[in-house]
């Protein structure tokens, strides 16, 4: 299959495209060749900004994998450019795309935030980041029809990946594991392989509508007891560390959107690994001498 991967040489996007080369896949990455430029020496490369993707125009693929959709107005211009180009088109969106935050059990129907009036559509803010990916959604979708797919993840971790702060590194050298999380606060997250390996199926074998990718909601405290089992000697947790990695509120105002219905997603074919595989394979590439990138404060 004749893959584009919008992206595709940071964190989860490398993983994708590790994937899609493993299955053998033709894959083509269209990117501004400024992170990991030596990555996939043998792909084809169409270096270019999304603001001005005229480099998409002389191509065609069976599916495209955007992981890099941020502002609605790029996202649109790509659409344009690809709308006669793809078969099918899969994009990366966010649990963030809900209007609660409290509700338990939001299925994909859930309703989903709107847009501010007057906001601009080529502008990054943290305040438009699920908003603007509603919006991209509700683009892409008018835009190709039952040719796409919304993939809506939130935490992501093991190689490559930053989420859950300094777990991997903690694990790997003995330090403490920092969460700055309750104990008790309900998380959902998934092994970046086995996101990237979602992507790909719902691509490659054409799968339409939004999924929400997430895992099953357990406590923070039961995830770090499974990420510390992994290791024969585990280093203390400390639960009130100096830095705040996870921000998530410790009033509940946020537990929802980690009690989110994946059923649609796992009956799509989305299969999850336990969290010791996660967290031995993440150790692992951290004792090998990687170093994971900053997670965001």
């Amino acid at each position: 299959m004749r893959l584009l991967v919008l992206g595709g040489t940071k964190n989860l996007g490398r993983h994708v495209v590790e994937a899609a080369l493993a299955d053998g896949h033709e894959v083509t990455l269209f990117n501004r060749g400024l992170t990991n430029p030596g990555l996939f020496p043998s792909v084809r490369r169409i270096v270019g900004d999304r603001s001005a993707p005229e480099g998409l125009t002389s191509g065609e693929w069976d599916g495209v994998i955007d992981m890099s959709g941020f502002l609605v107005r790029d996202v649109g211009l790509s659409a344009n450019v690809l709308r006669d180009r793809c078969g099918h088109y899969t994009y990366m969106s966010s649990i963030a795309v809900y209007a609660s935050k409290t509700d338990v059990g939001m299925t994909e129907d859930a309703l989903l935030l709107d847009w501010p009036a007057d906001a601009p559509e080529d502008q990054f803010s943290m305040d438009l980041y699920g908003p603007s990916k509603v919006r991209c959604e509700s683009l892409l979708t008018a835009t190709f029809g039952e040719r796409t797919a919304a993939v809506r993840s939130g935490f992501v971790a093991g190689p490559y990946n930053p989420d859950f702060g300094n777990w991997g590194q903690a694990l790997a050298r003995g330090l403490p594991m920092e969460c700055d999380a309750r104990p008790d606060q309900p998380i959902q997250y998934l092994d970046a392989r086995d996101l990237a390996a979602f992507l790909l199926h719902l691509t490659v074998h054409r799968i339409p509508g939004p999924f929400n990718a997430v895992g099953p909601t357990r406590t923070m405290a039961e995830v770090a007891a499974a990420w510390r089992s992994v290791v024969p000697d585990p280093p203390a947790m400390d639960w009130s560390p100096a830095v705040e990695r996870f921000h998530l509120p410790h009033d509940g105002s946020n537990d929802g959107t980690f009690l989110l219905d994946n059923s649609r997603a796992l009956e799509a074919g989305l299969h999850l690994r336990p969290d010791a595989e996660t967290a031995r394979d993440y150790v692992a590439w951290v004792q090998d001498g990687n170093i994971p990138p900053e997670p965001p404060h």
